[in-house]
Order: C-alpha cells, then structure tokens, then sequence
C-alpha cells in the first residue's frame, strides 16, 4: 500500500515509524513531513491547512490510504473533501471533528447524552460572561472555544485573573475566532488521564491509557503547552475506572455523535480526570494525541494499518489488539522560551548516538535538514521515548538517553513519569 501522512510532528513520526513495521507497506509519503521522518518517507512541501493541495498529491501519488494527524486539517474538512473524491481517508469528518473543534459543541453534547464532565456555561458575549464571573467562587477553568494548540485553557484562582483571561479570549483576541466563544466551568481535582479509542461510529476498540504532562515545568507548575512528555501505562487508572470511562463516556458519546448526524470514525481522544466521583471528560480530541501516540503506539504488536482499515471500513469488531508487555516513556525536548517566543535553527547534536536503538526511539517534531545539519524549527523539537519492562526502568532509561543530545537553550522537564512511580515503585506492566 502507498500511504500518505499529513502532519510534521512527534505523532507522525511515531506513525510513520509504526507503519513501516507492516508488511503491507509499499511507500509512505508524508506533508510536509520533518527532519526524522525524511529518513523513512517521502517527504512533500504541502502544509496540512492546503486540503486541496493534499487532495491532489493523493490522486497523482495513487495513495491507498491518506491518514490525517493534527487537527486543524479535520477542523476544515479534509476528510470531507476526500471521501467526496473517492479517496480512502482515515479520520473523522469536519462535523464528527466538531468535537475537539468547538468546545461549546462538545460540552453541551455530554450534557444532552448525560456524560460525567465539569458543570459550565459558555458565553458569546464578554460582558454577559464578565457579569457570570462576579457571582461565581474560584478557582474555575476558562477555556477558548475553538483550537489553540493546547494554549486556550486558564485556571483562574480569582476574579481578576478570571477578568483578565477572558478580557486576553474575547477582547485581544489573541486566538483569533477561536475565542469567539468561551467555556467557564469548575475546577474539578484528580489525576488526569488519556484514553483514546479506535472507533468505526459503532464498535469501539481502546488502545493503553497514558498520562501527558501539559504544564512547562516540573510538578505540573507553569503555563500550558501543547505537553512536555508521557508515559504509558498508568498503574493508578485500574481497571474498574477504565470500564467505567468505556461505558460511561466512549460508549454514549459514540452513540450519540450518530445520533447527532456526526457519525465518528478514527481515533476518539478523552482527556480524563479521575475525580472522587469518578472518571470525567476535560475534553475530547479528534485525532491521536501528541505525545501520547509516542508512548502507545511503540507497545502496539498488531499491524497498525490493519486496525485503521478496519477502522474506515467499519469492519473494527473484527480487530482484537495485542500488546507489549512494557511501559513507555516520552520527553519532549523544547526549545528556550517555548510555550512563548522561542528561537529556531539551532544546530541539534547527538541524535545519531540514540536513533534507532533497542528500546529507544527520537521522535521529530520541530526539526528540519540544513546542509549536513539537523536543526530546530519549532517550540517542541524531539521526543525520546524508550520502553522497558518496568516504569522505573523506562524513565531511567529516557533521562539517560537525553543527556546525550544537546542544542543550545535546549528545555525539558526532568520528573516526566514520577506520578505512575508514586503508586506503584516497581510496577511491572
């Protein structure tokens, strides 16, 4: 099979990496690709938001089977555009995508289909929201309604900087229409958790759960990013909560989004928190997330283009997945400044030294090949992730394997996975 990839980050490296263990794969290309996937695909100069552009090469290329990574290109239809053509495409449709898409969408479909989340209200009007502030008690969590690249939330501790955040949303508009509309809910308290499935729009599959960290700085401290690291699995996520979470959550909201006329067919993201009332919906994602894909994906034994075929061509029942026994960990490597203003073509050094060896893997994301030279060219550069049969091991494994790259103002948290040891020190996957 030719299959053709659209995104450049950590998560579809990990794809294309994954795919080329299948026996069915005859070419991979990649738009536009990075520095690291250049090594295993075919890279094009085709940037995800040109779905006409990608429609095209898809059709010259004769692609089996086009996989969409980020968002933004379900956000504005590609899947839409493809399927109208005739062209095999794994995702969900613009509308199914909605609910990553719209914040305001996806609350009020857990609130008609009874799915556990954070009690809210969403506003289109700045000063009808700013009246709402004034009777409320803190902390709360504000929230942009469209996509931010995982920048659009704010955890208020108080009437001013709840004042101050939506005033930075609605009034400086600094997400553009993205914060057109707002989200206010509570704040709830727990653990977060990520759980995707695989999902045809009637059977679903769920692959391991995994823990992102999204906060900047060690001990969840700082401003949110688009997540500094992950590991899988999560010893303290058992397996009566994740049951909970598949019946209570995956299962209407699946059923549901038929209802709705959004028939849901890929990846369906939850982003959990494990309250004492149990598993609740932070929100959903359209899409594997990343870096979750970067610890998942590595423990996957079954063909991974045999599930998204099934997946597309709703055969998904028939797919049982099989698994590694292991645990995974991925850092991200950030360049200075990152969530903000940051500094790219930094020359990145000792990649070679740690590429492709047993149980560990560098994973690209903002990177790209000047002359002899692989630089930066993002706020999240590299993801090394390795496995090992324990959690402890893996993260030794991770740091140690980190210290041999260096470009200059390199950042990355350094307590990735400690929350999984707290539960359980020698936990054995």
């Amino acid at each position: 099979m030719k299959i053709l990839v659209i995104g450049s980050g950590g998560r579809e490296h990990c794809i294309v990496w994954k795919l080329l263990q299948s026996k069915k794969i005859e070419k991979i290309y990649c738009a536009p690709g990075n520095a690291g996937i250049a090594t295993q695909a075919e890279c094009l100069n085709i940037p995800v938001e040109d779905i006409s552009g990608l429609l095209q090469v898809a059709r010259d290329k004769k692609i089996d089977l086009t996989i969409v990574g980020p968002e933004l290109p379900l956000s504005m239809g590609v899947v839409n555009l493809f399927e109208k053509n005739n062209l095999p495409i794994f995702g969900p449709t613009q509308e199914a995508a909605e609910i990553e898409s719209s914040k305001v969408f996806a609350k009020n479909i857990m609130n008609k289909y009874q799915i556990p989340t954070a009690r809210y209200r969403a506003f289109k009007d700045y000063k009808l929201a700013q009246s709402y502030l004034q009777k409320q008690s803190f902390p709360l969590v504000i929230k942009a309604d469209g996509l931010a690249a995982g920048k659009g939330v704010f955890i208020v501790q108080d009437l001013s900087q709840a004042e101050k955040a939506i005033s930075y949303i609605m009034k400086e508009n600094k997400f553009g229409h993205a914060g057109n509309k707002i989200v206010i809910e509570e704040y709830l308290t727990g653990e977060e958790v990520s759980m995707l499935v695989f999902t045809d729009g009637e059977h679903f599959i769920p692959m391991r759960p995994s823990q992102d960290h999204k906060k900047l700085h060690d001990g969840d401290s700082g401003p949110n990013t688009g997540g500094m690291g992950a590991y899988s699995p999560v010893p303290f996520f058992d397996d009566k909560a994740q049951r909970y979470a598949l019946e209570k959550i995956f299962k209407p909201v699946i059923k549901g989004m038929k209802q709705e006329g959004r028939k849901f067919k890929g990846v369906l993201y939850a982003g959990l928190i494990l309250t004492d009332e149990g598993p609740k919906v932070l929100e959903f994602n359209a899409r594997f997330g990343d870096p979750e894909t970067q610890v998942i994906l590595p423990g996957l034994k079954t063909d991974l283009i045999e599930i998204l075929c099934a997946t597309r061509e709703e055969k998904l029942s028939r797919i049982e997945l099989e698994w590694q026994h292991q645990a995974a960990v991925c850092v991200i490597l950030a360049s200075g400044g990152y969530p903000g203003e940051y500094e790219k073509g930094k020359i990145i050094n000792g990649i070679e030294k740690i590429e492709n060896k047993q149980s560990t893997m560098v994973f690209h994301a903002g990177t790209e090949k000047k002359g002899n030279n692989v630089i930066s060219s993002g706020g999240r550069v590299l993801g090394v992730t390795a496995w090992a049969e324990t959690l402890s091991c893996a993260i030794d494994t991770v740091y140690e394997k980190i210290g041999q790259i260096s470009f200059e103002k390199l950042y990355y948290r350094k307590d990735i996975g400690e929350k999984g040891l707290k539960f359980s020190p020698d936990n054995i996957i």
